[in-house]
């Protein structure tokens, strides 16, 4: 009994050193892939390139920006941080120094989007975003205010935002029905409320008579001799009563749609 407790006692030891010699190995293996971040601002781009693969990583231009410190075309910021552990393949983000600021930001308020556009792109610097709002009194398409502002300093990027008026959205009215109604009253209705009138027709007349009804009025007609020609179709007129109409009513519409009518 004693034997096999020592027995049990050895094999959970040896256990227990192969895991923690496991976990050990594992963490070795881990941890000897690290690096750590290597400083790269002030570097040009080749020099950095070369710096970060002899570690391991790589390095990726994103941006740029204008800096009175850092010559133009070397490093000025990267992203990891110098130093910060990471494992070799990692990809370390980097932005390109434009120099000082050479270029007087230009003034395009009150112009056209389009022609702040060509104004800003004209002068070797670009649109970062365009935001939009809607100001009454004031027409659509033209730039409220920009950023950075004319002639500003310490501008970080060549690029410019704008914010640009935008015209207001057509107001949406439900469709009432018209019909049962006169033309003319319906006419300046839709006048009234910033709509149009748009085709007027007349609704054909109503089927015919049964064949054996149609037959006794040809029979009638024989003996009655020739007849006048048909009368023209009825023009519509303000007393004419609507029958159908075109936005069907309920349907959503916006100020000056046209509405077509049919009447008898």
């Amino acid at each position: 009994m004693g034997s096999a407790l020592r027995f049990a006692m050895l094999a959970l030891v040896l256990v227990i050193v192969a895991m923690v010699s496991a976990v050990t190995a594992m963490r070795f293996a881990i941890h000897g892939q690290e690096v750590a971040v290597p400083a790269l601002v002030g570097l040009a781009p080749a020099e950095a390139e070369r710096t970060a693969a002899s570690l391991g990583l790589q390095i990726s231009i994103e941006r740029q920006y204008y800096s009175p410190q850092i010559p133009e075309g070397r490093i000025v910021s990267q992203l990891p941080l110098p130093g910060v552990k990471v494992r070799r393949g990692w990809q370390v983000r980097v932005a390109q120094s434009l120099g000082p600021t050479r270029v007087a930001i230009p003034d395009v308020t009150g112009q056209s989007e389009h022609a702040a556009d060509l104004n800003i792109r004209r002068r070797g610097l670009d649109v970062a975003s365009i935001a939009e709002v809607e100001t009454p009194g004031i027409p659509a398409d033209q730039v409220l205010a920009q950023n950075p502002t004319e002639n500003a300093t310490q501008v970080a990027a060549p690029k410019i935002s704008l914010l640009v008026t935008a015209a207001p959205e057509a107001q949406a009215f439900v469709m009432p029905s018209f019909v049962g109604q006169p033309l003319g009253s319906v006419s300046r209705i839709l006048q009234d409320a910033g709509f149009r009138l748009g085709n007027v027709s007349v609704a054909p007349a109503p089927a015919e008579a049964p064949a054996d009804a149609a037959g006794a009025a040809a029979t009638v007609a024989e003996q009655a001799g020739p007849t006048s020609p048909a009368p023209a179709p009825a023009q519509p007129s303000p007393a004419s009563i609507i029958v159908s109409q075109v936005p069907a009513a309920g349907q959503k519409v916006v100020a000056g749609t046209a509405v077509s009518i049919e009447v008898r």
